[in-house]
This record gives structure tokens, C-alpha cells and sequence, in this order.
């Protein structure tokens, strides 16, 4: 492989992609191509994640959650996305099974990568979550959850743990397949008008 160019995908990661993602060899390569004309580097940076993050959330502040989400696709922890890292990321939060999404949401909420997730991590993941709201979307909130601390408390309550305790990446996912509200309080969805 070393006369593998970089604008060329090789047939190990398409082949690895294809049975990973379920993704078609054609799809995968238009993938493939779109990405070497946005980052011709053939890495997405931090900051170039943030940009194109905030094209789908251009009247709410998606910067620090854009972040988070970054952090949890590098999965190879050297501060950048490689197209391989990019399109499993783009499979498991767009077309993956509910328990890989959840397993994905995990790893957005450990935010220093122990294996576990506190109180105080889920906070700081919602209010990541709520930068997203609009203002407008904010006020309209049920009031045990229009503040980001109190939709952290809310989320937390449904594990059943203490402040001070933790959690593992199957307590939180049966905690939150076993509750509509939990799952809705991990993400945002615009309110649909």
C-alpha cells in the first residue's frame, strides 16, 4: 500500500466501512469524494467540525456541543477525523440501531473517557444540549427542565443514583431504552411547528 495516494480511498478501509456501516460501496465513495473536496488535508480539524456543526444549528450556539461530539468520534484520540472515523460517526448517528446510537451517546457524556459518567459530566453535556435551543424553543420548555442544571438533574433522576455515584455505558442505556423521557433529555429535536 505505500504508493497509495491520499486522494484514494484503499480497498481495506472501503471494504471495513461497507461491513461496518452497511453503507453501499457507491455511497461510501461519494462520501469518499465530497470529504477530499471539503478537507483536501484528508482530516477534519476541531475548528472545521464547529463550522460545519453550526450550518445545522445557525440561530443557537453549537460551538461547545460540536466540541463534545468531536471528541467522541476521535476515537483514535489525536485531535483530528479521518474519513474512517467520520463516516462511522456519520452511520451511528444517522442510520444505526437505537443500542449503537445509545453506546455513541455514552461516549459523548464521558467526557474524560473513564468508562463511566457522573453528575457532573451529564451537566456539562446538557448544557452543550441547551446552547442548541433557541431562545424562543427555551421558554416553551416544561419548567423542570428549561434551565440546563435542571434538565441534568431530571436526566440523572432516572438512573437512580447519588450525586456523587456513577454510572456504566449499560446502566445508561437501559436506563435510558427503559424511559421515552430519559431519551428525549440526551439529545435536541426542534419542536415541531
Amino acid at each position: 500500500m505505500g504508493n497509495t495516494t491520499s486522494s484514494a480511498m484503499s480497498k481495506e478501509i472501503l471494504e471495513d466501512l461497507k461491513l461496518s456501516t452497511k453503507f453501499s460501496e457507491t455511497e461510501i465513495s461519494q462520501w469518499y469524494e465530497n470529504f477530499q473536496k471539503q478537507c483536501p488535508t484528508g482530516r477534519i480539524t476541531p475548528e472545521e467540525f464547529e463550522q460545519i456543526y453550526s450550518r445545522f444549528f445557525p440561530d443557537s450556539d453549537a460551538k461547545t456541543y460540536a466540541r463534545h461530539v468531536f471528541r467522541s468520534f476521535d476515537t483514535n484520540d489525536d485531535g483530528t477525523l479521518d474519513f474512517k472515523e467520520y463516516i462511522i460517526a456519520l452511520h451511528m448517528t444517522s442510520t444505526g440501531k437505537t443500542t449503537r446510537k445509545l453506546e455513541w451517546a455514552f461516549s459523548l457524556f464521558d467526557v474524560d473517557k473513564n468508562g463511566y459518567i457522573n453528575k457532573t459530566e451529564v451537566t456539562e453535556i446538557c448544557q452543550a444540549i441547551f446552547k442548541l435551543i433557541p431562545k424562543e424553543e427555551q421558554s416553551k420548555l416544561p419548567e423542570d427542565e428549561n434551565t440546563p442544571e435542571k434538565r441534568a438533574n431530571k436526566l440523572w433522576a432516572y438512573f437512580e443514583k447519588k450525586d456523587n455515584g456513577r454510572l456504566a455505558e449499560g446502566e445508561f442505556i437501559k436506563g435510558v431504552t427503559e424511559n421515552e423521557n430519559a431519551m428525549r433529555l440526551i439529545h435536541y429535536e426542534p419542536i415541531a411547528e
